[in-house]
């Protein structure tokens, strides 16, 4: 897909709503060579989509050894507003605690006295991380506005069709 093309979608008003959420769902092939779909808190830092994970994690070597993954960020109302991503994962380890991983969690409901000692913890459990970072390669918004799924599309172009013959 278009470099371009996926900057216009990624800049309409829906898709920058979905991208200040707090949590997509990542997908990737395990190393048996199954599917897993896992949910992680994420931050869009204008190009990017950058989650933070422990060093230990199950899906890092997964993702070195097929990094491509596929994201999906939706809303819980009706209609839906779906962004789906697809893009390649890059693994970043870094020692201490990424600012992104801090700011992932910033949105999520909790009073300055809970904030504080969330990070103690954080800071006292964690000795380093990973930032998985993906850039997008492909994205499709799908807001049942002005845009469907592809097989509903075609759904409704055939009903279009049937009703003018």
């Amino acid at each position: 897909m278009d470099q371009h093309k996926i900057a216009e979608i990624l800049d309409r008003p829906h898709s920058r709503q979905l991208l200040a959420r707090d949590l997509t769902r990542l997908a990737y092939v395990a190393q048996d060579g199954t599917p897993r779909t896992v949910p992680m808190g994420f931050t869009w830092n204008g190009t990017q989509i950058v989650m933070c994970t422990t060093k230990n994690a199950p899906k890092l070597p997964a993702l070195r050894a097929n990094p491509m993954v596929a994201l999906t960020i939706d809303t819980e109302v009706h209609p839906p507003k779906i962004l789906l991503l697809r893009g390649r994962a890059e693994l970043d380890v870094v020692d201490g605690i990424p600012e992104e991983y801090l700011r992932i969690n910033g949105s999520y409901e909790m009073t300055a006295e809970q904030r504080v000692e969330w990070e103690a913890e954080v800071r006292s459990l964690y000795d380093g991380m990973v930032r998985v970072v993906v850039t997008p390669t492909w994205v499709k918004l799908i807001d049942f506005e002005t845009t469907l799924p592809s097989a509903v599309e075609e759904l409704v172009r055939r009903r279009a069709e049937r009703q003018r013959a």
